[in-house]
């Protein structure tokens, strides 16, 4: 996702996402509003400003003494004092309620997004998500902190200012309003156009790069397939459009130059002609007259700036959008870390009913169809099945990663979805084949299956997982940082940490999706043995990609198409002529 938040037309629905951000604005509102104080007052000071040079100008040509000359001086300097002391005040107020506000933002987006279901990552890439949390906030706190600002002041200015213009001579006003607005519009337009040439150039420069770095790195295939006229045929294309783009920009600028000149300043040169007129039969002096110039220019100028706020204002709209679109997924209800009620505790039986699944972005195929299933505590379960059984999907319902589409599964005679979401899960632990670990040190992982776990309770899990003999070895042992993902631990090293973490959690209810297939024999040696003291004494489920990892499972459950094909110990299933687990445990054997 590009760094720069789309921008938006400004809706109803827009401004309303809009009004939602500034509910946590609400605990600062006060210092929000002492802001605006502030901002009030610098904008009346800029407006006065004007008015003060021409009287200035009105003394000095009335030849009146140097005691006036000295006293407008010093109004002037007062004014100014008055502005530079109550801008300063209006950022600092703004910086401090935005940087508050936006920091609550933060950690209420990310509280949000943890606590969302897989179906919404599934949907979404961690790039996006990462770029809501950094660059649509970080775009959000220029909005907040200098657009919203600017714009209230070019409003007070442009109002303020046509109405100093009417009360020094509402003509020579109604005169620039029909010329000067109109240009500085047409100067906005032209340059808006002007900008959208620039960056269809620079979109062309970034596709011709691609072009050249897509040709040397596949040089070789450009080579075999003689392939070196048709990519400089493609990159005489794309160069040709860049060409075509400058010469056309160019040919907008230089117009856009002309007019300026035109435009701008014959506007300018007509107010200065009416205003003179004016001056010669004796309705305006001299100071009305450099006053009326001066606010022309500040209207103008602002009138200008606006369509850059403007977009400004879309682009914050945009990232706003994107922002609360998180806020308006429904969560899980997830709770605070607590001791489990008596009738929270498992004992580890787990029955499925009639259980059917279909993802959310695929409705109309049936991952899980009828499944019945009952799991008795303390049991040892394979799931085996061809690629795309389901065998993943089953084991993501018992953590109810996902919930199912019809049926029931039950622990306990308990129905999954009365039981608290929390205190299921914290009796749960899983042992995946691709383990995570985060780039922390030995000891955060392996604590992370018990945050408050003591170092001697860390050390006795590392032990029994066969863990301690290559932590032990280390200069930093416990504290040896792992790296990004675990990349500084082999693979062998990593199942092992992993598995310590989930002997630490000490769950009831035992998730192993087969850990050793892609180990060498030292290390498959350690990690089984490490498996087999981690499934003593609670209900495993194992989805076995090695078949010869569970033979000595209670009963093998075998998927097909999202459905249990056959059931039973292994010996009973060799015993089945052309069933579905005797012709994978062949195929292996025969490899």
């Amino acid at each position: 996702m590009s760094t720069d938040s789309p921008k938006r037309k400004i809706t109803l629905s827009g401004l309303k996402k809009l009004f939602e951000l500034y509910s946590f604005m609400r605990p600062y509102r006060v210092q929000y509003m002492v802001g605006m104080v502030f901002l009030l007052f610098s904008s009346g000071a800029s407006l006065v400003f004007p008015k003060l040079l021409g009287d200035l100008v009105n003394v000095g040509s009335s030849g009146l003494m140097a005691e006036e000359i000295n006293r407008v001086i010093l109004i002037i300097l007062a004014v100014l004092a008055v502005q530079a002391i109550t801008s300063y005040f209006r950022i600092v107020t703004f910086v401090n309620v935005t940087e508050k506000t936006l920091a609550d933002l933060r950690r209420s987006v990310y509280n949000h997004l943890v606590k969302l279901p897989m179906k919404f990552f599934q949907s979404r890439r961690v790039g996006e998500l990462n770029s809501r949390l950094s660059s649509d906030i970080t775009l959000l706190q220029d909005a907040m902190t200098t657009t919203l600002a600017e714009f209230i002041r070019q409003l007070i200015i442009i109002f303020g200012g046509v109405a100093f213009l009417v009360i020094i001579s509402w003509k020579l006003t109604l005169f620039m309003l029909s010329v000067v607005p109109v240009v500085m519009i047409l100067v906005v337009v032209f340059g808006r156009y002007i900008r959208k040439l620039s960056k269809k150039a620079q979109n062309e420069v970034a596709e011709s790069n691609t072009i050249v770095e897509e040709t040397l790195q596949g040089i070789q295939s450009v080579k075999v397939f003689t392939n070196e006229f048709f990519e400089m045929r493609r990159y005489k294309s794309i160069t040709q459009e860049i060409a075509n783009t400058g010469i056309k920009n160019g040919r907008m600028r230089g117009a856009f130059s002309s007019f300026i000149v035109i435009g701008l300043f014959g506007a300018l040169a007509a107010v200065i002609w009416q205003g003179a007129r004016l001056m010669g039969i004796g309705e305006m002096g001299v100071d009305e007259f450099v006053s009326f110039i001066i606010y022309t220019a500040f209207i103008a100028g602002t009138i200008g700036g606006m369509a850059s706020v403007f977009g400004r204002v879309q682009k914050y709209i945009g990232a706003t959008e994107s922002v609360m679109e998180i806020f308006h997924e429904k969560d899980e209800h997830i709770e605070e870390d607590r001791e489990l009620l008596p009738g929270e505790v498992l004992k580890g039986s787990i029955r499925f009913e009639d259980l059917s699944f279909s993802y959310p972005s695929r409705p109309e195929t049936e991952v899980l169809s009828n499944i019945n299933l009952q799991i008795k505590s303390d049991k040892l379960i394979a799931i085996v099945g061809p690629s795309g059984a389901g065998k993943t999907t089953l084991v993501s319902m018992l953590m109810r990663l996902y919930n199912p589409t019809s049926g029931k599964l039950i622990f306990d005679n308990m129905e999954c979805q009365s039981m608290s979401l929390t205190a299921l899960r914290k009796q749960m632990a899983l042992v995946p084949q691709d383990i995570f670990l985060f780039g922390g040190t030995i000891r955060e992982n392996i604590a992370y299956g018990k945050p408050k776990a003591t170092d001697e309770e860390i050390i006795e899990a590392a032990k029994k997982a066969n863990a301690w003999e290559f932590i032990s070895t280390m200069s930093e042992g416990l504290d040896t940082i792992v790296g990004e993902r675990g990349t500084q631990l082999s693979g062998g090293q990593r199942q092992r940490v992993a598995i310590a973490r989930a002997l630490l959690k000490d769950p009831k209810i035992l998730i192993l999706d087969e850990a050793t297939s892609s180990l060498d024999s030292e290390a498959e040696r350690l990690v089984q043995d490490a498996l087999d003291k981690l499934m003593k004494g609670r209900t495993s489920i194992v989805i076995a990609h090695r078949l010869a990892t569970i033979r000595k499972a209670d009963e093998i459950i075998v998927l097909d198409k999202g459905r249990i094909v056959e059931r039973g110990t292994h010996e009973r299933l060799m015993l089945l002529d052309n069933g579905v687990y005797r012709g994978l445990s062949e195929l292996q054997f025969a490899v």
